[in-house]
């Protein structure tokens, strides 16, 4: 494996132990691990791949960071780098769903890490900061940044992710000035292999068909029901961790009755304070969905898995086919105009999130402290957010 790639890795490892705060702040340690200080990508091609994760169903942050494994090493390395992503947060979760002992110790666990909320919170701040910079060159961008901003903080329904989104990307789209995209067309539809496309449109509504059939069918066992369950939402998933957590509590507490309220919450609680994808809280919840059930812990182990490949497998399918065609596709008009409108509305959403993350901590010194900190070091100084979360985890334990 090419030197490049082995460096990669070892960013992809740094990312995965580091990226606390869920998507909001995991855009700001994107730029710093894969554009800033090793120049795998460009920032517009980030800005890019985040803009077009936003209009897929899925985890956007996974998305963007194999969308960035692909274009450093292609379809091996990106699915390498999912992996490496996905799997230590998701083994966490499976086993604080096997082992109650484990969640006894929870509140112990969270005091030590009580430090990390400022510390995220910064770094969701340092990633605004930066981005608004980039994006918000004009009063078409502001304006929609400040829209999604009020919409979030005003309406807090999941439906404001993927209509603001929408309506962005058709806002700057059609202030954009149109030209001739015939040859442009002609091209991008030439590169696309029809037999590649008829694969993934028909992996996606087969599968889509039969979780409809197993849904609606008795005897087909649980584990089997799991996986449709959560390859269905994976499909109608938008706006990340924000969107996913109501779902899974309406399906799997309130109407499947899969798993008590205190245990989704409990479960929810650990996860907020571990690095990596929010959406690894599925693992958790296949699990001890597969413990109700009266499963052993192999069966658990197995809902865990069952859980986080359904819920992220459509998402990475749509990313993995459509990247390979992207610089070509991005170069239609209406499509790159759009992602201006898309970015913009995607700065609002941290600013909103910022603003409902900070509401908890009040106006206590010390975090506020922590906070403005760790701001000022990412934006001055070349410290890395490793040493940033270390020093945050040793201060709650001394403290």
């Amino acid at each position: 494996m090419a030197k490049r790639q082995l460096l990669f890795i070892r960013n992809v490892i740094f990312f995965t132990f580091t990226a606390f705060g869920g998507a909001q702040a995991h855009i700001s340690l994107l730029l710093r691990y894969f554009v800033k200080n090793t120049h795998f990508i460009s920032e517009e091609e980030l800005l890019e791949l985040n803009a077009l994760a936003q209009v897929l169903p899925g985890p956007a942050s996974t998305q963007t960071l194999v969308g960035i494994g692909y274009k450093v090493g292609g379809l091996k390395l990106a699915i390498l780098t999912f992996l490496i992503w996905i799997i230590p947060s998701a083994a966490i979760m499976t086993l604080a769903a096997i082992s109650y002992a484990m969640l006894d110790q929870k509140q112990r666990f969270i005091e030590i890490l009580k430090f990390i909320h400022p510390i995220a919170l910064g770094i969701v701040a340092y990633g605004a900061y930066n981005l608004g910079r980039k994006v918000l060159v004009n009063e078409v961008a502001i304006f929609l940044a400040f829209g999604a901003v009020v919409a979030t903080l005003v309406l807090r329904n999941a439906y404001v992710f993927p209509l603001a989104i929408l309506i962005g990307g058709m806002v700057s789209s059609a202030i954009g000035t149109p030209t001739d995209e015939a040859q442009i067309r002609v091209r991008l539809f030439a590169n696309i292999n029809p037999r590649k496309l008829s694969y993934f449109i028909g992996v996606l509504l087969f599968m889509a068909m039969l979780g409809a059939i197993i849904n609606r069918t008795s005897p087909f066992s649980l584990p089997i029901r799991l996986f449709e369950n959560f390859y269905r939402n994976g499909i109608f998933v938008f706006g990340g961790g924000q969107v996913l957590v109501p779902l899974m509590f309406t399906e799997f507490v309130e109407m499947k009755h899969y798993l008590l309220q205190s245990d989704f919450i409990s479960g929810f609680a650990v996860q907020q304070v571990l690095p990596g994808p929010t959406f690894s809280f599925t693992s958790y919840l296949g699990a001890l969905s597969m413990k109700q059930g009266g499963y052993g812990i192999s069966g658990q182990v197995l809902g865990g898995a069952l859980a986080v490949l359904g819920i992220n497998l459509p998402g990475l399918i749509l990313v993995l086919f459509i990247v390979p065609f992207w610089d070509d596709l991005k170069k239609i008009t209406r499509i790159k105009y759009s992602l201006a409108g898309i970015n913009a509305v995607s700065v609002g959403f941290i600013i909103a999130a910022f603003i409902l993350l900070i509401k908890p901590m009040g106006f206590e010194l010390l975090p506020i402290t922590i906070l403005i900190s760790t701001f000022l070091i990412l934006n001055f100084t070349k410290i890395s957010p490793p040493f940033i979360i270390l020093a945050g985890i040793v201060l709650g334990f001394l403290i």
